[in-house]
């Protein structure tokens, strides 16, 4: 039992709660993740710059922001594409982007793999093993 004057910390089940990918051209960006994704990206401006944001459990968005230059040499961050890898890899490549890693078994964990968007950046797909 914590001490008096000690808060308990709730026990979080993820350690990223919200993620930004930076992109010059947010139409062309968003049109490419809509379209590999298979989703609807919500647009915003949230004090001046534009995002096209996620809508799923952990929270991200692309964002249009001069002062964050979209790179392949950045952190990678793996979306969602549980149960339609191989049809993300195609439509990435119809999109605009490019496939760096094709489709990876990385065993229990379940498939991976790197594409690049048209903004520049890598970005990582996971398919759960089903």
């Amino acid at each position: 039992m914590p001490a008096p004057n000690e808060r308990e910390t709730p026990v979080k089940t993820t350690s990223i709660n919200w993620f930004e990918i930076p992109v010059r051209d947010i139409d062309r960006a968003a049109a490419f993740y809509e379209k590999m994704l298979a989703v609807s990206l919500k647009r915003e401006t949230f004090h001046g710059t534009p995002m096209a944001m996620f809508c799923a459990d952990v929270g991200g968005a692309l964002i249009k922001d001069d002062k964050r230059k979209p790179t392949a040499d950045g952190a990678l961050v793996y979306l969602d594409a549980t149960g339609k890898l191989d049809d993300c890899l195609a439509r990435a490549a119809k999109a605009g982007g490019e496939v760096l890693v094709p489709r990876t078994d990385i065993g229990d964990p379940g498939f991976i793999a790197i594409v690049k968007d048209t903004e520049g950046n890598t970005v990582g797909l996971h398919a759960p093993r089903s």
